[in-house]
């Protein structure tokens, strides 16, 4: 059999993160889950903040493991949520805090941009959609505090976790456009907008693309988990990766679903039309410069809320049982604001729907029907803007095993639904790994995924 090669991804999302190996072994990616973890943004003083130090120790915990079970890999790759950073002074030294995109205090910013850069303007040259907590009017509430005066390093989550890694400092492409200062044509920062803004350019690197070297592991951390290994970049944005391990074919919508509902189509270029811009769609940067053209909708975020507040009691089957045993039909705007992180998600969705109260079952129906309902309206835009036809959804991710959602996904988009992988993000993750290592093709390592992983057909019976 020879030696295994083995890679580790490190895929860490809002609410969790997991740290899954992965080897080749007659023609499959073979993957096992080593290490999980919690993660959530913390209420301080500050506002709300995710716990830097904490991923940095479970990242490096992880690591270790893959060694005592015998397995450890020669490359390792981390992927995070976009649009959050850290920021380091001269000393190369973290300015706390590492602010959650989620801080609504940081999102009234936005509106004051918009009379400096209009969005109109921002995505003409971004392709990036509207959202309070992008980077760009992040930086901006960094500037007005003063922070950014001592700033001389900006790294988003994942740039930064590898820092720590390797002591080296790099911006990943995929993530650093859903900063919305990345140029959609030159595909690096844009001086323009940092100029109008007043952020300092001395803040970044040039874009290094996904698949290349950033370094091997620094000496006290090889000796702390006993064995050296090279930190490569994946697509660092966990949307890239999930999007690495799908079909991606052209007439197939991906739905990445998570915390978050990611959907959308892989295209050559962006697309900066108003029309584009007014549909509040995104091109964010992918793998091979490939631009993932797509919507974010608020998915889990909304459940996992609803079961938190209720102490959870119930299990997501238990709640999805409850929604589908219901007759209640209404439905709300799933992205409105006032769900983004709200004291009450139980009271914020009453209060759009315009009812005093309701049974848990009918609440549970509403969710459903209205995500399954957003879907079907983001792809009715996204076929009018790209004038493609598509065929196919695939539904890749956590979200993926809700099988209630799925039927109603299916009867409301009217397209044949395939779901799985469900760990996609970390596969994306591990197949850039393998593309880096062993110079196969995009294509190729996608049709190693199909084989590898169970993608099944939703069936309305």
């Amino acid at each position: 059999g020879g030696i295994m090669t083995f890679y580790l991804a490190i895929d860490i999302g809002a609410s969790s993160g997991r740290h899954i190996l992965g080897h080749i072994e007659n023609g499959l990616l073979i993957t096992e889950e080593i290490h999980r973890f919690e993660n959530g943004v913390k209420k301080t003083e500050y506002g709300l903040v995710w716990d830097i130090e904490h991923l940095v120790s479970e990242v490096i915990r992880g690591i270790a493991i893959a060694k005592t079970l015998g397995k450890a890999p020669i490359s390792i790759a981390i992927d995070t949520w976009g649009v959050d950073y850290c920021l380091l002074d001269e000393a190369k030294k973290l300015l706390p805090p590492v602010y959650a995109y989620r801080d609504t205090e940081r999102h009234k910013i936005a509106h004051e941009i918009e009379k400096i850069l209009p969005h109109s303007a921002l995505y003409d040259k971004t392709g990036i959609q509207y959202q309070p907590f992008n980077t760009v009017y992040q930086l901006y509430a960094d500037k007005q505090s003063g922070k950014l005066e001592r700033a001389h390093y900006f790294m988003q989550i994942p740039d930064y976790l590898t820092y720590r890694l390797t002591g080296k400092i790099v911006n990943e492409y995929t993530n650093a456009t859903t900063t919305s200062l990345i140029n959609a044509k030159t595909k690096t920062w844009d001086r323009d907008i940092l100029e109008t803004l007043g952020i300092p350019t001395r803040l970044f690197q040039k874009p290094t693309m996904p698949c290349e070297t950033i370094g091997t592991l620094l000496p006290e951390i090889a000796d702390a988990v006993g064995y050296q290994a090279t930190v490569v970049t994946c697509p660092t944005h966990d949307t890239a990766s999930a999007f690495v391990a799908t079909v991606g074919t052209k007439n197939t919508v991906t739905l990445s679903s998570g915390t978050w509902s990611l959907i959308g189509t892989e295209e050559a270029s962006a697309h900066t039309s108003a029309e584009a811009r007014q549909a509040n769609f995104t091109s964010e940067g992918g793998i091979e410069y490939r631009f993932r053209f797509l919507k974010n909708i608020m998915g889990m975020w909304l459940i996992q809320n609803v079961r938190a507040e209720l102490g959870k009691i119930h299990s997501y089957d238990e709640l999805a049982a409850l929604a589908r045993s219901s007759r209640y039909d209404k439905t709300f705007d799933v992205n409105h604001p006032s769900l983004s992180a709200p004291d009450s998600m139980i009271q914020a969705i009453l209060a759009l729907l315009e009812e005093d109260t309701l049974a848990l079952s009918d609440l549970m129906a509403s969710i459903y029907h209205s995500l399954a309902n957003s879907y079907r309206v983001a792809i009715d835009e996204m076929k009018a803007i790209t004038g493609k036809n598509f065929d196919t959804l695939q539904i890749v991710g956590g979200g993926s095993s809700d099988s209630y959602l799925n039927e109603l996904t299916k009867k409301a988009t009217g397209l044949c639904v395939l779901t799985g992988p469900k760990e996609g993000t970390a596969i994306g993750n591990l197949a850039s790994q393998i593309m880096k290592e062993t110079g196969v093709s995009l294509a190729e390592i996608r049709e190693t995924i199909c084989r590898s992983f169970s993608v099944t057909e939703v069936d309305i019976t």
